[in-house]
């Protein structure tokens, strides 16, 4: 497992708790898993993905991922309808393992609650809260 130091966090996206991500796109939100919980989950195998249309409430849970070590349920990071979701994972569900953050994603959703964004955590917010799972 990676360091965190060795980890990717990029600056242009903000992090919920459960390890998810979200990328302000235009009017869309583009969400994902960060590179701290693909490195802990190992070689993913499987992504369970909503459908386009379906709409959900921050936190709860809008799919799953399954890896050689466990399964670990998705969280929505924001409120928002799913207006896309990341088909190229049905095919190859270790695009996250490769690229979380731009090849990786797995949905984006067209937020309902936009201010909610500014609840996620940057950066460095971010870093500081994984150090403490150390």
């Amino acid at each position: 497992m990676k360091e965190i130091d060795e980890l990717i966090i990029p600056d242009d996206v903000r992090y919920a708790p459960d390890h998810e991500w979200a990328r302000l796109e235009g009017h869309t939100v583009r969400i994902g898993i960060s590179d701290y919980a693909q490195d802990q989950l190992g070689d993913i195998t499987f992504v369970e993905m909503p459908n386009p249309g379906d709409s959900f409430d921050k936190g709860a849970q809008f799919g799953t991922l399954e890896s050689t070590k466990a399964a670990a349920e998705l969280y929505m990071p924001i409120s928002g309808e799913v207006v896309a979701v990341n088909t190229e994972l049905a095919e190859s569900p270790g695009l996250i393992n490769e690229d979380p953050y731009f090849r990786g994603w797995i949905i984006d959703v067209l937020p309902t609650r936009p201010a909610e964004m500014d609840e996620l955590m940057d950066r460095a917010a971010y870093l500081e809260f994984l150090q403490g799972l150390a």
